[in-house]
């Protein structure tokens, strides 16, 4: 899917766009601005200073993150606040993550906001669909924004179909110059985000679309699946489906998503959004405090910023599981000077692609991660599309977010941040069982690849700042 959509957007805008970089992110600088207290707010708006500090006094090892100051060095990078009150639920693959969203589309009373990269005219795409228009029928106020390239090869009678039953629709960024709204054409820039709001007390996101490719399980978490796809093969992997994570929340943190919806409505130009009761105040509804990250292109570059200081403070382990793995030089750094001073730094990367130029490219930096002593995996049985990262089993980010340029500079992305070791070990024992699934690239192996490998990997790195 991303090879085709990277090829529309290369040939169109290759001789129309100037490079933009990404910021410099410096801990020791961040440490400066950082306040000794991080701001905490929940359901009834900021939180006391006493209160806060209860809620992430809670020390670990010497070994691991001080997540107060890890909060309050965020919060200096990104202007975000963190929020109390929420219970987050992990969850894998698509025919879990789609049957738990049914399930909240069906149960809406008030409105439903929906963002989407990808939304097929397939099996899966009907469904989805079918429900929308079912609870717009209903008298729900529903919405959706959809990607225009992510889209690029859906019939418009699907869309029209939903739109004749009520919904309201947003194409993102017309591939089609005529169609372009008062922000201009501008195709380099892709909504990537995946978020379905609930009566703006129910939501989800990570990494999964709205496609049949997410109809199949992968082995995850299933010993059999996993012997079954083995022995039959090539076959097998096809069967066993795509590998994704995604995350249902409940509480507060539920209207800071509600709020990156609303602000790519009105930053597209749109139509003004029906009167529904968009922003509540919601209760709590479970302990986990989390940071809610949306980022843009020419934005804050919020969640890089995150990202960055997180793996630059890591004292005991950096664990990520990336789609599409082609860092930039700060990324890279961080995760080689991480390892050089001791911390477990393991990927989880992809055997398999549905975008050999980004695959190679990533692979292209294998050698100075393997160098510095970083431990590479690639997932065998299911194509790879998460972007998780567990640092230290006390930071946790789940989102659309891969570590590329194309997610920190050109798209619109969304994450979520879970402070905490309960929600860690979840994270860690889902990396665990990956790891499981997977084959270890070691230096000596990586070396004695053919040359064809190198080369593509020199050609697709060429291209790695459009990827």
């Amino acid at each position: 899917m991303r090879a085709k959509h990277l090829l529309v957007i290369f040939l169109a805008s290759w001789s129309l766009l100037a490079c933009a970089s990404l910021p410099e992110v410096d801990a020791d600088q961040a440490k400066q601005q950082a306040s000794t207290v991080p701001r905490v707010v929940g359901s009834s708006g900021k939180l006391p200073r006493q209160t806060t500090e209860q809620l992430l006094k809670k020390r670990w090892a010497k070994s691991t993150l001080d997540l107060k100051a890890q909060a309050a060095l965020e919060e200096a990078a990104t202007g975000v606040p963190l929020i109390a009150g929420n219970k987050v639920q992990l969850l894998f693959d698509g025919p879990q993550t789609m049957a738990e969203m049914m399930k909240a589309i069906a149960s809406a009373r008030n409105h439903i906001n929906f963002e989407t990269y990808i939304f097929d005219q397939d099996e899966l795409g009907e469904q989805f669909a079918d429900l929308l228009v079912q609870k717009q029928r209903e008298g729900v106020v529903v919405n959706v924004i959809y990607d225009s390239v992510g889209t690029l090869g859906v019939p418009q009678a699907f869309f029209d179909r939903m739109r004749e039953g009520g919904v309201r629709l947003l194409a993102f960024n017309p591939v089609n110059p005529a169609k372009t709204r008062g922000n201009g054409w501008k195709l380099n820039n892709r909504d990537h985000r995946k978020m379905l709001i609930v009566d703006g007390k129910v939501g989800f996101t990570g990494g999964i679309n709205i496609s049949d490719t997410y109809a199949k399980s992968s082995p995850f978490r299933s010993g059999s699946a996993s012997r079954r796809a083995r022995d039959a093969g090539p076959k097998g992997e096809d069967e066993v489906g795509w590998r994704d994570t995604h995350v249902r929340i409940e509480g507060p943190a539920v209207q800071a998503m509600q709020w990156l919806f609303v602000q790519t409505w009105i930053e597209q130009d749109a139509d003004d959004l029906r009167d529904a009761n968009y922003f509540l105040q919601v209760p709590p509804a479970g302990d986990k405090v989390v940071r809610v990250l949306g980022s843009r292109p020419e934005g804050r570059y919020e969640i890089y910023k995150a990202m960055l200081l997180a793996m630059q403070e890591a004292k005991k382990s950096i664990h990520i599981t990336c789609a599409y793995f082609v860092p930039d030089d700060q990324t890279l750094q961080a995760l080689v000077d991480a390892a050089r001073r001791g911390v477990d730094v393991q990927l989880v990367l992809p055997s398999v692609s549905d975008s050999g130029l980004v695959f190679h490219a990533g692979r292209a930096f294998y050698q100075p991660l393997l160098e510095a002593g970083v431990k590479i995996h690639e997932l065998k049985l299911s194509v790879l599309h998460a972007k998780t990262v567990v640092i230290d089993g006390v930071w946790s980010t789940v989102g659309s977010t891969n570590i590329d340029r194309r997610s920190f500079l050109h798209n619109s992305e969304v994450n979520v941040i879970v402070m905490g070791d309960a929600f860690g070990l979840e994270m860690e024992q889902a990396f665990k069982e990956d790891l499981r699934n997977s084959s270890e690239v070691t230096l000596a192996s990586w070396n004695k690849r053919p040359l064809t490998l190198r080369l593509k990997e020199w050609l697709a790195r060429v291209w790695d700042y459009w990827l």
